[in-house]
């Protein structure tokens, strides 16, 4: 049974310190010193990542293309959705457009903004703002040293099967497929 506990609009964790504990290029953590509700003190680090997009990108004879990207972390391929942090002053519309060109060498016709979304809730910044691109046409792209993919074009019911069989791994990308495509 869930219990109906009421909506709170207040801050009931404080943060009585705060420091930087490590940074690099792409994100940071955060090192505060906490007071939880009953008063007492705790530490809690938060992973800074600057906002995100992901794209779901639709050509104009409707296919969806999507990326074979090599991610170093986990040490595999993936397919997944073009996306890519916001640069400090940049919108996430602008933003979008910028990656879909990058990474898949994409302009769109239209644009229709899908969800805003939390990637990393109990740890870290990130939101996830996830576009739709219609009227894709692709061309050259500009991938950085570190974008190790390459770009395919599939069926909307081929890219629906695929996230709903978990072939796409990437959980924004799958979320953006179902939200765009139905699922």
């Amino acid at each position: 049974m869930t219990a109906n506990l009421p909506l709170r609009s207040d801050h009931p964790i404080t943060a009585l310190d705060s420091q930087a504990a490590w940074n690099c290029r792409w994100y940071g953590v955060r090192k505060d010193r906490i007071q939880l509700p009953d008063g007492s003190e705790g530490e809690y680090n938060v992973l800074e990542l600057p906002d995100a997009v992901w794209i779901l990108p639709i050509t104009e004879s409707g296919e969806v293309v999507l990326l074979r990207h090599y991610r170093y972390p986990l040490q595999r391929w993936l397919w997944e959705l073009p996306s890519g942090s916001i640069n400090a002053g940049d919108s996430p519309l602008a933003t979008a457009q910028r990656e879909l060109k990058e990474e898949a060498g994409g302009t769109a016709q239209e644009w229709r903004a899908l969800l805003t979304t939390s990637t990393m809730k109990g740890i870290g910044t990130e939101q996830a703002h996830i576009f739709m691109a219609t009227g894709v046409r692709l061309g050259e792209t500009h991938h950085e040293p570190a974008e190790v993919m390459s770009i395919h074009r599939f069926s909307l019911a081929e890219v629906r099967r695929m996230a709903q069989a978990g072939e796409i791994e990437d959980a924004v990308s799958v979320l953006a497929i179902l939200l765009g495509l139905g699922g």
